[in-house]
């Protein structure tokens, strides 16, 4: 592994997870509540292997990082060299029925179900596969997910399937540079979080927040940030 690759991965991953944690305790939260998600799409091997091997000096009490991955092909192609460093994996980007074989044999978690369609092929080859619904709370045409108004009704719906256990919300914040309405974003999800929570109680998770705008995120709930260029460096 390259040195100053991996001196490079481990300060970022210092800085980010100084960030977390000092936007968790600004929120009056336990940073423990927040999981870091490494989005290592396009990130080389030995990017991807220097940030785990970074994170086994993060404090105690803080969980592991895990890893997401977009697209099914790099996914594929990334576990079974990292195989050894036994990490996490999620699917964090839209997903092809056709890949739904390879994603499952190394994703713990599909964070990206925006179908009915999508979860019964899921479940119909899974067992206790954990799943969240993407909704795209910005109305952007460019972003995957179900409208908000849809979103609970898919949630229950995927709720009833055998094979998968839901476990929250996700989504993309808004592409703007205002604060404001960002947050305004993720702050409709967590409500949207709060109604399927009242009737599925494994339905906690927030998977909301990335690089530039992991603080809103945090402040309004996120269980889970998405963190890429901020680690990793620009793509």
């Amino acid at each position: 592994m390259d040195d100053d690759v991996r001196h490079a991965v481990a300060a970022r991953l210092a800085v980010v997870r100084r960030r977390v944690t000092d936007a968790a305790l600004a929120a009056g939260r336990d940073p423990a509540e927040v999981q870091l998600l490494l989005a290592s799409k396009t990130m080389s091997l030995d990017a991807v292997a220097a940030a785990l091997a970074a994170d086994e000096g993060r404090e105690a009490g803080l969980a592991r990082v895990v890893l997401g991955e977009n697209r099914v092909q790099e996914l594929v192609a990334k576990a079974p060299e990292l195989a050894h460093l036994e990490p996490t994996w999620h699917v964090i980007g839209p997903l092809q029925s056709n890949k739904v074989n390879a994603a499952l044999r190394w994703a713990s978690c599909v964070e990206s179900v925006a179908s009915v369609d999508l979860a019964e092929r899921l479940a119909a080859r899974a067992a206790g596969l954990d799943v969240m619904v993407q909704v795209n709370v910005s109305d952007e045409p460019t972003k995957h997910g179900v409208t908000p108004d849809e979103a609970l009704e898919l949630a229950l719906a995927v709720a009833a399937l055998d094979g998968l256990r839901l476990v929250g919300l996700m989504t993309v914040g808004a592409n703007s540079t205002d604060e404001s309405v960002v947050r305004a974003g993720y702050a409709r999800l967590r409500a949207l979080r709060d109604e399927v929570a009242a009737s599925v109680p494994t339905a906690t998770g927030l998977s909301m927040g990335m690089s530039r705008d992991l603080e809103p995120a945090i402040a309004e709930g996120a269980t889970i940030v998405r963190i890429g260029s901020a680690v990793f460096g620009a793509r």
